[in-house]
């Protein structure tokens, strides 16, 4: 869960992110005392840039082969090699001079089940008990119905309750998988939260000569503020149509990304001008928000771009070679860090650490989307995610270990072990997913 900064009337309850009117000392829903919640620092940080060529000590060098530059319908795109993150991005603004290779970290330490006992109610033909029953009479469900998740019998009715058990059914965006061959992703509403807020778009398209590329979109909603599982959705559909439109007519990967996420933030923006379906009535909520992640695998070429703190992690085949993270956090931690006023491990263990300073939404400060490319000279997968997921495998080396040997050749199950994962270790917060093998694995390949 992304949050932006805090302002001094707080929107939400810390506790159980309950809303609260102008004013509340106590919040109403759980009685947290929000005059116990420390005040934000008046400003904020002014990050130092780093200079161009400077290198994390100790960081191992690959010596990789040169990548030509290649050409685009606007600006070429520089090219670089996933353990270095030289030049700037396609915005303009300079980039961190190399990719961290981070120490594993330490972990910060109820499952909260939704759903109802059975119901006492009288049904003249109840549903078959599908553990005695025979399979002949497990009939079909009628066109435009479902059946009940939790007795796989009983029909499901209008209000999402089962008709043979009275359980109360997930939500289509509880959980989610989806996979296209070269690409898979999957996305869980966690342990803690009521909905999920995060959202992802996957898909292929082939570029002018005919060889296919594949995409990933990753959009995390800012808790803080308001629809935000709309913004997500609506932000990750929008950077996917985007490229899926751009990518076939020739425009180089590395500008294509930067246009969809500005096409993404145009959307999440459009949302603030709507009248909304749910609490549109309460003036003190904010607009809606979230971060983005994005990963396109063209030929040779892994392209990045981000806004906020969702990540993206390179994992080689070959374990013994050195994974790398590929992004950035626009984060209250990471300017700390930057501008050299906290080391890492102080950063992140204070309470604002995932205060995020860059996010798609109408009260943005700025827009500045970062991209980035990259030839790797070997095989491995892209794993592109929410803070869900890399809040328990926080480094490279930590995200290697936790995915499979076989993540190229199995996407879909590699995905689905990393939210597993999220979920063992806690499943604080939403967790979305996708993992894409590189090179794009010729037609038919896919998970076993």
């Amino acid at each position: 869960m992304s949050q932006m900064p805090r302002p001094t009337a707080m929107s939400t309850c810390p506790s159980c992110e309950e809303p609260l009117e102008s004013g509340d000392r106590f919040c109403g829903a759980c009685g947290y005392d929000l005059s116990a919640v420390p005040a934000p620092p008046d400003d904020l940080p002014t990050v130092t840039p780093v200079a161009d060529g400077a290198a994390a000590a100790g960081t191992p060098v690959v010596d990789w082969p040169s990548a030509p530059e290649l050409d685009s319908s606007d600006t070429p795109a520089p090219v670089h090699l996933p353990t270095d993150l030289q030049g700037t991005d396609s915005g303009g603004s300079e980039l961190p001079s190399a990719v961290r290779f981070d120490g594993v970290p330490e972990q910060a330490g109820e499952s909260e089940h939704a759903g109802q006992s059975a119901g006492a109610g009288d049904y003249t033909l109840p549903a078959p008990d599908p553990r005695t029953a025979p399979p002949e009479a497990l009939a079909t469900p009628p066109a435009g119905t479902k059946l009940c998740v939790a007795c796989r019998a009983g029909h499901v009715d209008r209000d999402g309750y089962c008709e043979n058990c009275g359980h109360a059914q997930p939500r289509e965006r509880d959980h989610m998988e989806q996979e296209l061959g070269a690409v898979a992703a999957v996305s869980d509403r966690g342990l803690r939260h009521h909905r999920n807020e995060d959202a992802f778009a996957i898909a292929s398209a082939a570029l002018p000569d005919g060889t296919p590329s594949v995409v990933s979109i990753v959009c995390d909603g800012v808790s803080s503020a308001t629809r935000p599982d709309e913004a997500s959705l609506a932000a990750s559909r929008a950077a996917s149509e985007a490229l899926l439109e751009s990518l076939p007519r020739g425009t180089h990967p590395q500008q294509a990304m930067h246009d969809a996420i500005v096409v993404a933030a145009e959307a999440v923006n459009a949302l603030a001008q709507e009248p909304g379906s749910a609490h549109e009535h309460a003036p003190h909520q904010n607009a809606p928000a979230c971060t983005l992640v994005g990963a396109i695998i063209a030929k040779d070429l892994l392209i990045v771009g981000w806004v906020g703190d969702s990540r993206a992690y390179w994992v080689p085949d070959d374990r013994t070679a050195q994974a790398a993270r590929l992004t950035e956090d626009d984060s209250w931690a990471a300017q700390m860090v930057a501008a050299g006023l906290m080391n890492e491990a102080e950063a992140y263990a204070d309470e604002r650490a995932h205060a995020i300073t860059g996010w798609l939404g109408a009260d943005a400060y700025e827009l500045e989307p970062h991209t980035a490319s990259f030839k790797p000279d070997r095989p491995g997968v892209v794993v592109v995610c929410t803070d869900g997921l890399w809040n328990y495998a926080e480094a490279a080396e930590e995200m290697a270990r936790v995915i499979p040997a076989d993540a190229a050749h199995r996407p879909l199950h590699s995905a689905q072990v990393l939210v597993g994962h999220a979920l063992d270790g806690g499943g604080h917060d939403n967790v979305t997913v996708a993992v894409l093998p590189f090179p794009v694995p010729p037609a038919g390949a896919g998970s076993a």
